[in-house]
């Protein structure tokens, strides 16, 4: 709290006058910060009309942001301190981590509906899916401070929502794709 008070250009007894304790102040950062990107998240899935490949790069396109932001060391602080601040643990899960997770989920779940993606374990493909974006998060407040060639947020997103379409789409991988029009060509010229 000392620090924070410092930071803020306030005392320590000021920001007691609004936070009666650290858990209280660590909320009211994720409501302020993430809480409202979270609700954004469900508004776009929420209205859409578009098919779910859409969708899904509308919700990827916006994580740029979010891995460059200051926020994005919310989750490394929540991993590391959950064992001694349990219901902090519980307050992110139910106010950031469920409510993004349901938003992906409904994605997936109405591509595999419309027959644009494959079939997939949902819960698995939405882990697979929001796992490299916080791997990225973490990276970035952990080893990336040390690293002078650090990752780009865009273009690790550009290229995950890259990996994501040629996976989840139907139809044929592409190598399996390439390879069955040389087989088709072949068999036209015979």
């Amino acid at each position: 709290m000392d620090d924070v008070a410092r930071r803020a250009g306030v005392t320590k007894g000021t920001l007691y006058l609004y936070f009666r304790n650290k858990e209280e102040l660590f909320e009211a950062v994720v409501r302020q910060s993430l809480v409202p990107y979270i609700a954004g998240l469900e508004a776009v899935v929420g209205e859409a009309k578009e098919p779910a490949s859409v969708l899904l790069k509308r919700l990827i396109a916006r994580w740029p942001e979010v891995i460059s932001s200051p926020a994005s060391a919310i989750p490394k602080l929540v991993i590391t301190e959950a064992g001694n601040f349990p219901e902090l643990a519980r307050f992110y899960l139910s106010e950031v981590v469920h409510r993004g997770l349901a938003v992906i989920r409904q994605v997936i779940r109405t591509g595999i509906d419309h027959g644009e993606f494959r079939q997939f374990d949902t819960d698995c493909a939405v882990m697979c899916i929001i796992a490299p974006l916080i791997f990225t998060m973490l990276w970035r407040h952990s080893l990336g401070l040390y690293e002078t060639d650090g990752l780009d947020p865009q273009t690790i997103c550009d290229t995950h929502l890259q990996l994501l379409l040629q996976g989840l789409t139907v139809g044929p991988p592409a190598a399996e794709a390439v390879e069955t029009r040389v087989l088709d060509q072949e068999e036209a010229t015979q």
